[in-house]
């Protein structure tokens, strides 16, 4: 009988040790979304507005107000959403061409010409 009493009292602090007790299931996994390297470059001179897409799940733009040229950025673009840049030049107008590239390989290029001339380059991601 002392032994049975044993044997539950250990079953039992088990089972609370399991309940109560710290355990790995606890410990919510970080969510982490796969990501492609992206390279995005305006050249020319002078200024120019950039509007990028960055490392933000919710999709949300970049905005750089009168960037000085040669500008570029590397930035991590969530799998799933499009990479994007577009330029606008001032009232000065000029030239400026935009360029997009995924893990170093050039995907697009488009150039902006005169007063407050427009550009876009987007790409498609790769799925893995």
């Amino acid at each position: 009988m002392l032994l049975a009493g044993a044997a539950l009292s250990a079953c039992g602090g088990l089972v609370l040790y399991g309940v109560l007790g710290p355990g790995e299931d606890d410990a919510k996994p970080e969510h982490r979304t796969p990501t492609a390297a992206v390279t995005y470059e305006v050249t020319g001179q002078g200024t120019a507005d950039i509007t990028y897409q960055a490392r933000s799940e919710s999709g949300e733009a970049v905005v750089v107000k009168a960037a000085a040229l040669p500008w570029r950025k590397t930035v991590d673009v969530p799998l799933g959403k499009e990479p994007i840049v577009s330029i606008v030049l001032g009232e000065q107008g000029g030239q400026a061409r935009c360029a997009l590239a995924v893990r170093g390989k050039h995907v697009r290029s488009a150039t902006a010409t005169g007063v407050f001339g427009r550009a876009t380059c987007s790409g498609v991601l790769p799925r893995t």
